[in-house]
């Protein structure tokens, strides 16, 4: 069988999107969709995504790492496939549709892609960093030298530590709380990505915690470009969470299977 795939990117953060309205993908072949995401013997990603119908919205988003195993929310992944739905033209400029953890909203505005994420009730101070679920597990840590520290051995580290290694996490670096800049290390890719959405907007909404930052509209800049989170305080939690930026096609394939 012959797929078609379009291999798209937000800051960096690469994805295999596959127009599966057909139903046609095989959910449970782990060892393809890792085999796709391979950089140096498949198209190479960092997850793959596939696009089906949804009963009440106007689509669904399964997403996979690029281990191959279905997972947790993934915010450049979200507005990707916002840019992917008007593409196929399903949607115009607005759009509500179904992920993991729930149904999400999109924008297409012409700053960029907005994607409403979940509300964060609940932040947990582990160790020497901050942990908060934006869709996806985060722990956040403030260092001195962003640019030299070791992302991969450091998260690796962090990330298989007893708190964490049943379940993983996301391991965020956070430098400069006035100019903030991340590096992010994700599990299931299990490597630095060039930038992580719901990453991005778990530092945010971190050193908002701390008191780092007064802002509610934050600039984060990550290896792969810069993203925009805004969000509201509510009974110690936050809501009407927003990020955004740019998203794009890069190009467009075949595969056999």
């Amino acid at each position: 069988m012959i797929i078609e795939f379009y291999k798209y990117q937000g800051t960096g953060n690469d994805f295999i999107m596959i127009d599966d309205r057909d139903k046609e993908f095989d959910l449970a072949d782990n060892d393809l969709i890792a085999a796709l995401c391979e950089r140096r013997m498949g198209i190479g990603a960092d997850g793959l995504i596939l696009l089906r119908e949804h009963d009440t919205l106007d689509f669904e988003m399964i997403y996979f790492n690029a281990d191959g195993k279905q997972s947790s929310m993934c915010g450049n992944g979200g507005r990707c496939i916002i840019a992917f739905a008007q593409m196929l033209e399903m949607i115009e400029n607005e759009t509500t549709f179904m992920a993991i953890d729930g149904q999400h909203k999109g924008r297409l505005m012409d700053d960029g892609i907005y994607l409403q994420m979940q509300d964060v009730k609940e932040i947990e101070g582990v160790g020497d960093g901050l942990v908060l679920n934006t869709g996806s597990p985060h722990y956040i840590e403030m260092v001195d030298d962003l640019k030299n520290i070791d992302v991969c051995k450091q998260g690796r580290k962090i990330r298989n530590s007893s708190p964490f290694k049943k379940d993983g996490i996301n391991v965020n670096f956070v430098l400069d709380a006035n100019d903030l800049q991340v590096r992010t290390y994700e599990r299931g890719v299990e490597e630095e990505t060039l930038s992580c959405g719901t990453g991005v907007v778990a530092t945010a909404i971190a050193m908002h915690y701390a008191n780092c930052i007064e802002e509610s509209l934050v600039n984060v800049k990550t290896n792969g470009g810069e993203l925009t989170v805004s969000f509201e305080e509510f009974n110690g939690g936050y809501r009407n969470i927003w990020l955004s930026g740019d998203a794009s096609m890069v190009f467009a394939g075949e595969f056999a299977c």
